[in-house]
């Protein structure tokens, strides 16, 4: 006999799953069952919210989704910051949980782990959540969640498994997979209408945002064939290799670039929401001067925050494409432009302060000592600069927690997904230390896995962003100040190297040592020694 768990395990792998983070629970060993029949590679995390972070980097990192093994009640609950994360980022993520017996489901029949209606509860933070009551309904459920992550806007699944549907019989269900979906190509007339009128703008404008962050290639032909100056938000970085000539980063909430929006007679925006996490604008929206074209696979997103005069619906790649043959015979002078591209570029540099100015030294020597390097984030200072300025070589290179949903403790366990998805790649993680206690135990996963993961520790002894904005509004700065532990003998105690940079030079060399170590180096910086000698 081959149970529903086992014959879910398998669809999994078929459909190119090849990694499962979960905490074994009563209610989700028999999902376990299956996994020796298959190359599927379990990773445990210390924490259900450290499995859902794992999975959001993994995918970020290669584009892949990851699964999740989750048991009933407090492993939901405990995953749910993550998924609001994910579902903020258009990150493909697949939960699988266990639930109490069909038979029991909305009783209150105070049964462990059980909650009035864990399939509502993960409503709201995934694009369905599903509950399973037959084993026959296996196959079309998987297709809907793989549907989501590749034909449409990726978005965390949820999909749950009563205790006697885990081991009910399986062996007549369907094991073929559906093929994965094309995405949404544009149609020819509405293409015809931006390129006329791309073709007749003078002063165009493009913002890339991170649904455009598998369309490289197309974004840069048609971005060239226009001589468009060029932004993009925190999740399109990337996207423009760092010297392009049009190129202005991360920088659209620098008032000279948002003077440029305000002067482009035509903005294309592809794959953003163009909110106040895309554009770093948390007061007011965006001022557009001129004609707006969005491009997006979401329906729903081509209205919200900017209503455009031409609407796409399509995959970015598909649709730049499609616009960039449409404009093959468009020629221009694109020295205006670069010209212009460079003068907007010194003028957001100037606009750093002393404190960013400092970070941006510090990613400098991230990049330097490693060339290749995915740098995941969490909510800090250094993290909040490097979005202004920070030039990663391609996309799926640089991706934090300060965006989106906004949680902390993500870094951590977000660079094991990034680093178990792109093992080839030096990743690092970016963290605080109030963030780094919210998931400090995961450094156990990291020794466990021996990954070479250098954790990059900004130490300012508390929510010092947070004291600030009380500070500027005159609150009582209360909760802020909080005790500060040993990282270095904490990291140690769980079987990291742990040190102290003291200077640039010393941060390079623990980088570059950090590569040759059989697991995870934690390098504490002190951010008032590095003001007063960095």
């Amino acid at each position: 006999m081959t149970t529903c768990g086992e014959v879910l395990v398998g669809l999994l792998e078929a459909y190119g799953i090849d990694t499962v983070f979960g905490i074994p629970g009563v209610h989700t060993v028999e999902l376990y069952r299956g996994l020796p029949a298959t190359r599927l590679r379990h990773i445990t995390p210390r924490h259900e919210q450290g499995a859902g972070f794992m999975a959001d980097g993994y995918a970020r990192a290669c584009g892949r989704p990851a699964a999740c093994f989750i048991i009933s009640g407090p492993g939901l609950t405990n995953i749910a910051t993550a998924l609001g994360q994910a579902y903020a980022d258009s990150v493909p993520l697949l939960v699988i949980s266990s639930v109490n017996n069909s038979h029991e489901l909305g009783l209150g029949e105070g049964r462990l782990h059980e909650l009035p209606s864990q399939r509502n509860l993960m409503a709201g933070l995934t694009a369905f959540s599903h509950t399973l009551l037959r084993p026959d309904e296996l196959p079309e459920v998987l297709a809907h969640a793989f549907a989501v992550f590749h034909g449409a806007r990726p978005r965390p699944v949820h999909i749950e498994l009563p205790l006697d549907v885990i081991t009910t019989p399986a062996d007549h269900v369907r094991r073929q997979i559906v093929a994965p979906l094309a995405r949404p190509g544009p149609a020819a007339d509405v293409i015809a209408a931006a390129a006329e009128l791309l073709h007749g703008a003078r002063r165009p404008l493009v913002v890339l945002g991170g649904g455009a962050q598998d369309a490289a290639s197309q974004a840069r032909a048609l971005i060239e064939r226009l001589g468009a100056l060029t932004v993009t938000t925190i999740n399109g970085m990337g996207i423009l290799p760092p010297e392009h000539p049009l190129c202005l980063g991360s920088t659209l909430s620098q008032p000279p670039v948002l003077e440029e929006l305000a002067a482009a007679d035509v903005v294309l925006a592809v794959g953003t929401e163009l909110g106040e996490t895309d554009t770093l604008m948390f007061d007011s929206r965006l001022a557009l001067g001129g004609r707006l074209i969005r491009i997006d696979v979401d329906p729903g997103q081509l209205t919200r925050n900017a209503l455009p005069e031409i609407a796409i619906l399509s995959d970015a790649g598909m649709a730049l494409q499609a616009l960039e043959r449409e404009l093959e015979d468009y020629e221009i002078d694109k020295a205006p432009a670069t010209s212009r591209a460079q003068t907007l570029r010194e003028q957001s540099q100037r606009l750093l302060d002393k404190r960013q100015r400092l970070h941006q030294r510090f990613m400098a020597v991230v990049q330097q000592a490693l060339p290749g390097v995915i740098v995941v984030g969490d909510s800090t200072q250094p993290v909040y600069s490097a979005n202004l300025f920070y030039r990663p070589e391609r996309p799926r290179s640089y991706f934090n927690s300060s965006t989106g949903y906004g949680t902390l403790g993500y870094a951590l366990p977000a660079a094991l997904g990034a680093k178990l998805a792109r093992p080839e790649r030096p990743v690092v993680a970016l963290i605080g230390d109030g963030g780094l206690q919210f998931t400090v135990g995961e450094l156990a996963t990291a020794v466990e896995l021996a990954l070479p993961l250098p954790i990059l520790l900004w130490n300012n002894r508390g929510y010092s962003e947070i004291k600030r904005y009380m500070a500027e509004r005159s609150i009582p700065q209360i909760g802020v100040d909080i005790y500060t532990p040993d990282f270095l003998t904490i990291a140690r105690g769980f079987g990291c190297r742990a040190e102290r940079a003291e200077s640039l030079e010393q941060l390079r060399d623990l980088l570059h040592q950090s590569r040759q170590e059989a697991g995870p180096t934690l390098i504490e910086i002190d951010e008032e020694a590095a003001l007063g000698r960095w």
